[in-house]
């Protein structure tokens, strides 16, 4: 005799190919919304998950890592590097609840915009501000979409403290569809789901093709409870968060000679050794490459001196 095995445990990504490629973490307990494990004023404040990766997009994609078209390469094709010097993240760490059965887990990692500079172009963003985000994945075994939730902001010049610029979330998240379509999102006219967009993006050999559709019902439109309100909403104009999440669903579309398409679904669950990510347990953890003498050295004065100022 058969012994039905609960439904739960069979499911895979695969299970979520004909959906919008994510569950809404609040479905399960969790939030759109990430907290700070840094104090707040008032306490207790969030920032916004404004950006998911569809787990319908290319499985290589979905993995973190920066061979292969991974989501790490995915991202220098946005002009998004990994931290300066790879310093850790340590003052200003964020956590979320993807509903996904992983409960609070930790940031997998900060992607700063490097200004076209992949190297170090991310040092660029920490000393002048602009554009950055964290990411987590869905991959709980209550939903394993592989889907991939970004908090997007844009931020001011560290000498004031990385505070986030008037509508810096709302912001932070168009620019990054602009930068991929090579338009000007209309930010403030964005006032109800469906808006569409798409375009293409290239790195390591790699092109990869972005459509984007904005939905409504993850995010309220709202400044209450939300983190640096006071300074990020604009009275009369705009909430601090307008309550619209931009969904990718990102294909490969040019590959480097000699290689060839990952198999529907056959991502793998951990990072690349080369790659900073998040350990089993959520706790960031910093897998660093082999870098000269003077960038270590250098990574460790920044995580020092930079710590406090929140980056």
């Amino acid at each position: 005799m058969f012994q039905l095995l609960p439904a739960l445990s069979l499911l895979s990504t695969s299970v979520y190919r004909d959906t919008p490629g994510y569950v809404d973490p609040a479905d399960n307990g969790g939030a759109s919304l990430a907290y700070l494990l840094s104090p707040t004023y008032p306490p207790g404040q969030r920032e916004p998950l404004n950006i998911i990766i569809s787990g319908k997009s290319d499985p290589a994609v979905l993995e973190d890592q920066i061979n292969n078209g991974g989501l790490k390469n995915y991202f220098l094709s946005l002009n998004f590097s990994t931290n300066c010097f790879s310093a850790k993240d340590v003052t200003a760490v964020q956590v979320a609840n993807l509903g996904d059965g992983n409960g609070d887990r930790n940031q997998t990692e900060v992607m700063r915009y490097n200004f076209g500079n992949a190297d170090n172009g991310a040092c660029t963003e920490v000393i002048d501000g602009g554009n950055h985000f964290r990411y987590w994945r869905q991959n709980g075994s209550d939903a394993n979409t592989g889907a991939v939730f970004i908090a997007s902001s844009y931020e001011f010049p560290l000498d004031k403290s990385h505070d986030i610029v008037p509508n810096g979330y709302n912001l932070g998240r168009d620019y990054i569809v602009g930068n991929i379509t090579k338009s000007t999102v209309p930010t403030l006219d964005l006032t109800q789901d469906g808006a569409r967009y798409s375009g293409a993006t290239s790195y390591g050999g790699y092109t990869y093709n972005t459509t984007i559709n904005y939905v409504s019902g993850l995010l309220s439109n709202t400044s209450i409870g939300i983190n640096h309100n006071a300074t990020v909403e604009i009275p009369g104009v705009t909430n601090a968060v307008d309550g619209l999440v931009a969904v990718f669903e990102v294909s490969i579309t040019g590959r480097p000679d000699g290689t060839t398409a990952s198999p529907a679904n056959s991502r793998s669950m951990s990072a690349s050794a080369t790659t900073s990510g998040g350990s089993e347990d959520g706790t960031p953890t910093t897998y660093a490459p082999s870098l000269a003498f003077m960038y270590t050295i250098t990574g460790m004065i920044l995580t020092i001196a930079l710590g406090q100022q929140g980056w």
